[in-house]
């Protein structure tokens, strides 16, 4: 008989993942960030259709009963919390989440070794 594997949550019932990581620079600046919205619980990465390879990473604030759902997965590093819409499990599998930054532009991005392409100006991708 084989062993049942334990589902560890989190305080809210959803559940601890580990398929994606973040990067050092990315965890500083989430912290940074969810230090300006104390009442945020943390961020929610999500992927919606749009540019023209077809989808697209969304990341925001996550507020109970707004936009975390009981069926959100849940990656937590230290006292910060990352929701992930459970639909978009599949795109993150083995990815890094990085925070880049130059003389034109800062954000977040994922470093995604499931990625078939981007397009050329990298607001979009397809797997």
């Amino acid at each position: 008989m084989m062993a049942k594997k334990e589902i560890k949550t989190n305080k809210n019932g959803n559940k601890l993942i580990d398929y994606f990581t973040i990067d050092k620079e990315a965890l500083e600046k989430i912290k940074q960030l969810i230090k300006e919205k104390p009442e945020s619980q943390g961020i929610r990465v999500g992927v919606r259709t749009r540019g023209c390879n077809g989808l697209s990473y969304i990341i925001e604030y996550a507020y109970l009963d707004q936009n975390i759902t009981k069926f959100d997965d849940v990656a937590k590093m230290g006292d910060v919390e990352i929701y992930i819409d459970p639909k978009i499990a599949m795109f993150l599998v083995g990815s890094v989440m990085v925070f880049q930054e130059n003389e034109l532009e800062s954000g977040f991005d994922f470093v995604n070794p499931n990625e078939k392409g981007r397009c050329g100006c990298g607001e979009s991708f397809n797997v």
